[in-house]
């Protein structure tokens, strides 16, 4: 979607001409003069509407004024750079879920590569309210997601999403959006259709490029990462996940999200010795201290976000954008495996839910360790081009407990009665569904002009 050209006005008019000398009195010479005068007043509006055409659609995202178009049939709305270079800009991270009719009912989640205990609206679930909200921040407007202007953003790049299965949860909620406007090319998959390790979407017509990279950890594991039915993790602090850290050089943006297997049972060890050098969650072992969820997840995020825009990102010459994902909690108010729990049909809200200690936590390590990242990227000599901002989803996240698969990760979960016990999912999100909010501020990151 593009700025529409303004109004031009005199197509179609009576052209005017002036008397010749002579038959002209002084009455018409005036009238002469004042339709000369207006014509040239006439053809200047023109020229400057013409400018500002042209400033509007052929001006670059990277200068000074960004175009934010709202993908909402809105016009334009343009952000002003800011004293040293940056924008003012919009925080995300506080607000309110509002009712919005046909807000997130965008793409059919059958149509597109989502994981089948996703599609809520194709197996059955026979609610669809939790559709019809949008995320309203505090002190501005969230635009609706524009693919025009991502693919705009993102083309010719590269735009990964590492971590847990909430990176691969708003991975393919991206391509999902953006294949409502352009068709893609699933490049990759698992062997194995259920596995969803890594995937990798090309959207040829603009040279965009969506991967999804398995690494709950960010650092090399192995046990429950691998094959669930171990009973733990062994996570080697000090050496990232091979897969990932072996094309970084290639991803010009980067997601990161991760959290969730911390709380898992995880001994953690030395990559250089392999030595056991804390744990979390598992018993059995002597000599060996609990080290709880924080410092691991904060260590982790440190060693991921060194190499992606610290001294570990080699000799890059494009400028990467590394965007770090806040925790999304869970809302399993009951067991995993009792039907009844996560079962609510609209958001909680403005006060009616606070976000836990833990989540709070994890949020301000997150915080930390990216502001940190971007000190030292800063630091550096000519500090680079990349850089590092935050997806500060926590709290619109906790709102939304209606947004889950529940029941119906599994296809007509109540075709033979009621079970007393059935697996449910009360941590991903609906495709479509809030997540696809995640993907609307990561576009206003990514349009933004901030370094």
């Amino acid at each position: 979607m593009a700025a529409r050209e303004p109004p031009r006005h005199g197509h179609g008019a009576t052209r005017l001409s002036c008397p010749t000398p002579a038959t002209t009195t002084t009455t018409t010479s005036n009238l002469c003069s004042f339709l000369n005068r207006a014509v040239s007043a006439w053809l200047v509006c023109a020229v400057l509407s013409l400018f500002l055409f042209n400033l509007l659609w052929f001006y670059p995202v990277d200068a000074p004024w960004n175009v934010v178009i709202s993908g909402e049939g809105k016009r334009p709305s343009m952000a002003m750079a800011g004293g040293g270079g940056e924008e003012a800009r919009c925080d995300y991270s506080e607000g309110r879920w509002v009712a919005a009719p046909g807000r997130a009912r965008r793409y059919n989640g059958t149509a597109c590569n989502v994981k089948e205990s996703e599609r809520c609206v194709g197996n059955g679930r026979p609610d669809t309210g939790y559709l019809d909200w949008r995320w309203q921040p505090a002190s501005c407007e969230l635009p609706a997601f524009d693919v025009a202007a991502f693919v705009g953003a993102a083309r010719g790049k590269h735009v990964a999403f590492v971590g847990d299965s909430m990176a691969r949860n708003q991975a393919e909620s991206l391509v999902c959006l953006l294949a409502t406007a352009f068709p893609y090319t699933l490049v990759y998959r698992d062997p194995h259709p259920r596995e969803r390790k890594f995937w990798r979407w090309a959207f040829p017509a603009h040279n965009v490029t969506v991967s999804v990279y398995w690494a709950p950890f960010l650092a090399r594991s192995t046990g429950k990462t691998d094959d669930y039915r171990k009973p733990r993790n062994d996570v080697y602090l000090g050496a990232l996940a091979e897969r990932w850290s072996a094309d970084a050089d290639t991803m010009d943006v980067v997601v990161i999200s991760q959290g969730h297997w911390f709380w898992i049972p995880t001994v953690y060890h030395d990559a250089a010795t392999g030595e056991v050098v804390g744990m979390h969650n598992v018993t059995g072992l002597k000599n060996t201290g609990d080290i709880g969820l924080f410092a691991p997840y904060r260590r982790t995020l440190r060693m991921a976000l060194e190499r992606l825009v610290g001294s570990g990102a080699g000799n890059r010459t494009r400028a990467r954008t590394v965007v770090v994902a806040t925790f999304s909690p869970s809302h399993f108010e009951k067991a995993w495996d009792d039907p009844t729990t996560c079962a609510r049909t609209r958001p909680y809200d403005d006060g009616e839910k606070e976000v836990g200690a833990d989540e709070r936590e994890l949020r301000s390590i997150a915080m930390e360790e990216v502001a940190a990242a971007a000190a030292r990227r800063g630091a550096a000599a000519g500090g680079g081009e990349s850089r590092v901002e935050v997806l500060d989803v926590t709290k619109l996240a906790t709102m939304r407990p209606d947004g889950h698969p529940g029941v119906y990760m599994h296809r007509d979960p109540f075709a033979r009665g009621v079970p007393k016990r059935l697996q449910v999912d009360c941590l991903h999100f609906c495709l479509p569904g809030p997540v696809d909010t995640f993907n609307e501020i990561l576009l206003q990151l990514l349009i933004s002009k901030r370094r």
